[in-house]
Order: C-alpha cells, then structure tokens, then sequence
C-alpha cells in the first residue's frame, strides 16, 4: 500500500446501535498470524506463498465449505520482473438479504524486500489472520443479512516499485472480472483488511475510501469503547480497494498506519511478531464485524 500526508478528520456523531456486540477469538486470530508468519517470506510464485495458500485452503475446508462456496480466482501476471501466477481465494457464506459485503486482506509480502528476511508479520500475516477468524465465526449458519465473502487477496505488493500498474494486481484482476459478470452490482459494502495488529494499533481515515462507510465504522468503533484506535490521522492510501472504488463500489480500507514510530517497522526486516498485540486483533476485528451488522440495517 502507498500512503500521502496526514491531517486530522472530522469525528462522527452518529448513533451507535444497541444490538449486542460481536466479538471475536482474538488469541486464535493472533495464533494464525504466528502460523502464517512461520512461512517466511511469501512472495508471489515461491514455495512459502503455494504452502500458505494450502493452508487456508485447507483452513476453509475445515469449515466445511465446499463446491461454489470456495472459488479460486488465478490468472497469470505479467509484470516489470516477468510473468507470476496470482492466486485469489474467495470464501461465500450466505445470507437471507440480496446483497454481498465483501472483507478483503493480502496474504502475499513484499517481492523487493524478498531477500532480507522479510516475513510480513503485520503487512500481510495480521490480514490473512483476520480473514480466517471471520470463516470461523461465519461458518455453520444462514446470516440474517446480507451474505459475506471473504477474499484472500494476492499480488496487492509491487514488484518492483509502487506504481498504478506495478501493484494490486490481485484485485484489479478480480474487480475487472466482477465487473463483467455483474457481481460488483450486488456488493453493498466493500472492506480492505491491512496492517491490523501492531501494538496501540490506530486506523488512519483514508481520503480514498467512501465517507459514510468510513463513518459506519466509526460508529461501531465507538459502540465497542474503540473510537481512540481510529482516526488519529487522515490522508489518502492507496490500497486493495482502489480497483473498486473506481468502479462505483462502497469501500473502505481498514489499515493502521503508521507503523511504529514514524512508521519505523513498515516494509523492513522489523516487521515481526515481537511488534504486534492480540487486544489490537480484538478492536479491529470486533469494529469490523459490528460495522458489518450495521450495513446489514441500513
């Protein structure tokens, strides 16, 4: 992701709903962001990034989800640095209402960064994590609301440098095609999960992203007692929800940044588990899931 200067935003005042709040295993969620990490560094094409893809695979599989309710989106990437196999994984869990929220989060790190050890710990372990506690909480039942996909986003890392066509190059292949056979139609609400577990985690407000739905997650931050963990800071990202957004999509990137003092650790050898905190999993991960019950009344 790529981000612009910083200015402070405006608080929302909308009021919170009293429906009970969800929560979260936050110690499992932090115990996949451990298991994902061990993989090492998980650059498109290397054997760690094909193990990690087996393992969620086979974590979706435990939830017994099968048939058209795992899709896998592949395609083949022609970048600056030759051609990579990207790999998309879409898990679909129903609901009663006609309408998809989609929760997206990247499980591939930095391609550059791939010979200094870079595990990604935050910048795609704490994303991947999330995703897989929410298959957990979302498996074995119809929802009320609208159904959820979760997608396991890859390629969303440059190859080489950080520009419009050396970046997201999972979802620009995925927004493109959900735009040719009308699925970007039905999506109500569109959400980005990056750099989520760093410790005192704060959600910047992303200029990028769509106001009301950035402040639908305000509210439900506040309903939680989470409202000091978002929103210290405001600019512009550029991030998985990009593709979307330009097409008309209700999006919001949930990224905390920066990341360590004067965002320290980001995109370095120091972004490891020693960094990150399961009560930051909990508040951002509680938020999100409340901020999808509230798209479910609106």
């Amino acid at each position: 992701m790529k981000s612009e200067a910083a200015a402070l935003p405006a608080a929302d005042t909308s009021t919170p709903d009293t429906a009970p709040i969800p929560h979260i295993d936050a110690k499992r969620a932090f115990q996949y962001t451990r298991e994902v990490t061990a993989f090492g560094p998980r650059y498109m094409g290397n054997e760690a990034h094909k193990k990690l893809e087996r393992y969620i695979l086979d974590h979706l599989k435990e939830d017994h989800l099968e048939g058209d309710q795992i899709e896998e989106d592949d395609f083949t990437a022609d970048t600056v640095e030759g051609k990579f196999p990207v790999h998309n994984i879409i898990a679909k869990f129903p609901g009663k209402k006609d309408g998809i929220i989609a929760i997206l989060g990247h499980y591939d790190t930095n391609y550059p960064l791939r010979n200094i050890g870079y595990v990604g710990a935050d910048d795609g372990g704490s994303s991947t994590a999330i995703l897989l506690e929410y298959a957990n909480q979302l498996r074995g039942k119809t929802r009320d609301g609208y159904s959820v996909w979760l997608v396991w986003t890859d390629g969303e890392e440059a190859v080489r440098d950080w520009t419009d066509t050396d970046s997201l190059y999972g979802t620009r292949h995925l927004a493109e095609k959900w735009e040719k056979d009308g699925t970007l139609k039905k999506i109500k609400a569109l959400f980005v999960m990056d750099m989520i577990a760093a410790q005192d985690v704060n959600i910047l407000r992303d200029d990028n992203s769509t106001p009301w739905l950035l402040d639908l997650i305000h509210t439900a931050a506040e309903r939680g007692g989470y409202q000091s963990h978002f929103y210290a800071i405001r600019t512009p990202m550029e991030d998985d929800h990009l593709p979307f957004v330009k097409r008309g999509v209700p999006s919001a990137d949930v990224i905390g940044m920066p990341y360590g003092y004067n965002d320290v650790f980001h995109h370095t050898a120091q972004d490891t588990m020693d960094k990150l905190d399961p009560k930051s999993l909990e508040i951002v991960g509680n938020t999100i899931l409340e901020t999808v019950h509230l798209v479910d009344q609106r």
